[in-house]
């Protein structure tokens, strides 16, 4: 079985790229988003950036179980869909895809979604800084870029 994830800095195209992914290869599409809340992973809610904050070791749990019930059904694959999904451990991911965009189609897309001056701010330079791709490689995973 494979398992890939889709991570990247929130508005660079993770979605479009894992549905897209899961559907084309025939793979099980996974919405962390969905996980954190029907499992209720969130330690708290901050306010000033208006989102969950998410307790990482409960999530991977979650996650580990769903790849390990996958591989007893004998599902062909999944996709895991998440800005923090490059934090599973290595040993559970085949490919970790690290979604980016320019800074312009970011700032865009980020203010279409309401996002505030702050969450945006905060985005632009978690891209500009590559975040999440020096946390992929920091886990060690098998990086492949994709700039949408």
């Amino acid at each position: 079985m494979n398992v890939v994830v889709v991570t990247g800095t929130p508005g660079t195209g993770k979605t479009v790229i894992a549905k897209r992914l899961a559907k084309q290869k025939g793979f099980l599409y996974i919405d962390v988003k969905k996980l954190v809340k029907n499992f209720t992973l969130g330690t708290s809610y901050d306010k000033k950036r208006k989102s969950i904050v998410v307790d990482l070791k409960k999530l991977n749990k979650v996650l580990i179980n769903i790849i390990e019930i996958s591989k007893e059904n004998k599902v062909k694959g999944l996709v895991i869909d998440s800005h923090l999904a490059h934090f599973l451990p290595r040993k559970y991911v085949d490919l970790c895809i690290v979604t980016r965009t320019n800074t312009k189609k970011l700032y865009s897309r980020l203010k279409k979604r309401g996002y505030s001056k702050s969450k945006i701010d905060e985005n632009m330079e978690a891209e500009i800084m590559e975040v999440i791709l020096d946390e992929a490689r920091r886990m060690k995973h098998k990086i492949k870029i994709i700039k949408n």
